[in-house]
C-alpha cells in the first residue's frame, strides 16, 4: 500500500504543481477581477465533476464491484461488467451535456446568483462555461477506465493522466496570450480539449493492459441497476468537500469584484497538499479496506486505517501550521507578480489561513469514507455528508457579510471538522476504525511539533521578511524556498526528539516492498 501511495501521489504531486504554474499565469496576465471571476465560474463545474467522479464516488462505487468481479467470477466477467458501466455512463453524460448547454444561462444564475442575469461578469461566464462543460463527460469516461487500472494495480498510467490536465492548460494560456489575445476563451477551450487527451490515453493503457474496453447500447441489467443504488448516495457521500466549495462560489458571488478570485488562488495553494495527501489516501486505500471486508479481516482493517491515518497526518499536519503561518509568504511568491497587485496578496492570503484550518479534516475525509464503501454502506456518508452542506450553507449565511472573503473559506473549514467528527464516530461505533492509544499519543506529539515548526517560521518571516511584494521574484522564492527547507529540518528534528520518526525509520518504510 505504501508503494502505491508513493506512486499516485508523486504523479498528483507533479499534476498540482504544473496546476500551480497554470494558476500563477492567470493570475499574472488576468488579475483578480470580474473577468477571472467569470472564468473561475466556468471552471468550477467541469472540477468538480473531475474530483466528483476522478477521486471520489464513482472511484468508490465501481472500483469495489469491478475488483469483485475480477477476482471472483474472471477476467471476461469483469470486462464485460467495465463495458456495460462504460457504455450507460457516456450514454447518460451526453444527455446530461446536450441539456445542459441548452439551459446554461439557468445553471450559471444558480451558481452565480450575485451577477445578476444582464451583466457582463454573468454573459461572459456563460459563453465560457458553454465550451468546458463537454470535459464532463469525457473525464467522467476517464474516470472509470482509470478505475479498471487501479482496480489492476496499474496506479501510475491513471495518475500520470491526469497531469495532461494541467500541461494543456499552460499551453492554452500561452495561446491566449500571444496568438489569440483573449486568455479566459482559449483556457476555456483548453479544458475541454485535456479532457479528450487523456481519456484517450488511459483508453489506450486500459487495451494494452489486456482489458479491451467496448462501446455498445446501454443496457440496464441487474449489475447496472446494483452499480446505480450505490452510485447516487455515494456521490453525495464522497463529494462533500467539493459541494462545499461549489457553496463557497455561489456565496462568493455576491462579495466584491475580485473576491471570487482571491477565494479561488487560496484554494489552489490549499489543494496542494489535499490533492496530493488526500487523493493518494482515497485511490489506495479504497482496494486494500475492500479486500480487508470481503475476508472478514476486521483488525487488518482496522490497522491499514490507522496506518493510512498516521501517514497522511505526519505531512498534513505540517502542511496546515505552515500554511497559517507563512500565507502571506506564499501568496506574495507564487502569485503577486502582473496584474495581481499587494491588496491582492493581503487578501488571497487570509483566506487561505481560513482554507488551512481545515485542512487535516478536509485530508481525513478522504481516509475515513473508503471505510464505509469497502462495507458496501453508501448511504452513511450521504446522511452525513448533508448535514456537512446545510452546515456550511448556514455558516457561509452568517460569515460571508462580517468576513467577506474570510467568510466562506471559514465556513468550509468548520463543515469539514463536523464532517470528520461524525464519519469517525459511526465508523468507531461498527469496529471498523479503531485508533490506538499509541495513535493517538503519537499524533499529538506530531501536532506538537508542527506548532513548534510553525512559531519558528513565523517568527523568521515576520522579522526578516517583511513586505515582501516589494522584493524581486527570484529574492522571494529563494527565500521562502530557504524558509520552508529550514523550517521542514525542524520539524524532522522535532519529530526524532520526540521519539516519532526516525531517518532511518522513514527510509526503510519508503524502501518496504509491497508483500
Amino acid at each position: 500500500m505504501i508503494k502505491n501511495f508513493l506512486t499516485v501521489g508523486g504523479w498528483t504531486m507533479l499534476s498540482r504543481v504544473l496546476g500551480l504554474v497554470r494558476d500563477q499565469l492567470m493570475a499574472a496576465v488576468v488579475g483578480a477581477n470580474g473577468v477571472q471571476d467569470a472564468y473561475l465560474i466556468a471552471a468550477r463545474l467541469p472540477n468538480m465533476f473531475r474530483s466528483l467522479f476522478g477521486e471520489g464516488a464513482f472511484n468508490a462505487t465501481f472500483v469495489p464491484m469491478f475488483t469483485a468481479r475480477l477476482e471472483r467470477d474472471g477476467h471476461e466477467n469483469a470486462r464485460q461488467f467495465a463495458s456495460e458501466a462504460l457504455s450507460a455512463l457516456v450514454s447518460w453524460l451526453l444527455v446530461l451535456t446536450v441539456l445542459g448547454e441548452i439551459c446554461m444561462p439557468w445553471i450559471t444564475r444558480v451558481m452565480a446568483s450575485g451577477y445578476g442575469v444582464n451583466g457582463q461578469r454573468f454573459d461572459l461566464a456563460v459563453s465560457l462555461m458553454r465550451i468546458t462543460f463537454p470535459y464532463l463527460v469525457l473525464i467522467c469516461a476517464a474516470a472509470l477506465v482509470a478505475g479498471v487500472l487501479n482496480a489492476m494495480h496499474r496506479f501510475a498510467i491513471a495518475a500520470a493522466a491526469y497531469v495532461a490536465f494541467n500541461i494543456i492548460g499552460i499551453t492554452s494560456i500561452a495561446v491566449g496570450a500571444w496568438i489569440t489575445h483573449d486568455v479566459v476563451r482559449a483556457s476555456a477551450v483548453g479544458i475541454t480539449i485535456s479532457g479528450v487527451v487523456q481519456f484517450s490515453v488511459l483508453f489506450w493503457a486500459v487495451r494494452r493492459a489486456g482489458m479491451k474496453l467496448t462501446f455498445g447500447i446501454p443496457r440496464l441489467t441487474s449489475a447496472m441497476r446494483d452499480m446505480l443504488r450505490r452510485f447516487a448516495p455515494a456521490l453525495v457521500g464522497s463529494g462533500v468537500t467539493q459541494l462545499n466549495l461549489t457553496v463557497d462560489t455561489t456565496i462568493a458571488s455576491w462579495l466584491p469584484a475580485g473576491s471570487l478570485s482571491w477565494i479561488y488562488f487560496a484554494d489552489r495553494v490549499n489543494q496542494l497538499p489535499l490533492g496530493v495527501l488526500g487523493a493518494a489516501a482515497g485511490t489506495t486505500l479504497l482496494p486494500v479496506l475492500t479486500r480487508h471486508a470481503a475476508n472478514g479481516e476486521r483488525a487488518e482493517g482496522q490497522q491499514t486505517h490507522n496506518r493510512a491515518l498516521e501517514y497522511t497526518l505526519l505531512l498534513t499536519l505540517p502542511a496546515c501550521c505552515g500554511l497559517m503561518a507563512l500565507a502571506p509568504e506564499i501568496i506574495a511568491s507564487l502569485f503577486g507578480y502582473g496584474r495581481f497587485d499587494a491588496h491582492d496578496v493581503t487578501c488571497t492570503a487570509q483566506a487561505l489561513r481560513a482554507y488551512a484550518i481545515g485542512l487535516p479534516a478536509f485530508i481525513m475525509v478522504k481516509v475515513l469514507t473508503p471505510g464505509f464503501y469497502a462495507h458496501g454502506d453508501t448511504r452513511t456518508p450521504v446522511r452525513i455528508g448533508f448535514v456537512a452542506i446545510a452546515v456550511n450553507l448556514a455558516l457561509n449565511l452568517v460569515l460571508y457579510r462580517p468576513l467577506a472573503h474570510m467568510g466562506p473559506p471559514l465556513a468550509s473549514a468548520l463543515a469539514a471538522v463536523l464532517n470528520v467528527g461524525m464519519l469517525a464516530t459511526v465508523l468507531h461505533r461498527r469496529g471498523v476504525f479503531a485508533p490506538t492509544r499509541l495513535l493517538i499519543k503519537r499524533l499529538a506529539l506530531m501536532l506538537a511539533s508542527a506548532l513548534g515548526m510553525a512559531v519558528f517560521s513565523y517568527g523568521v518571516a515576520h522579522w526578516l521578511m517583511p513586505d515582501m511584494t516589494q522584493w524581486h521574484a527570484a529574492m522571494r522564492v529563494s527565500a521562502l524556498g530557504a524558509l520552508i527547507a529550514a523550517s521542514g529540518a525542524l520539524y524532522l528534528g522535532l519529530l526524532a526528539a520526540l521519539g516519532i520518526a526516525s531517518p532511518r525509520t522513514v527510509l526503510g518504510r519508503l524502501r518496504r516492498r509491497r508483500p
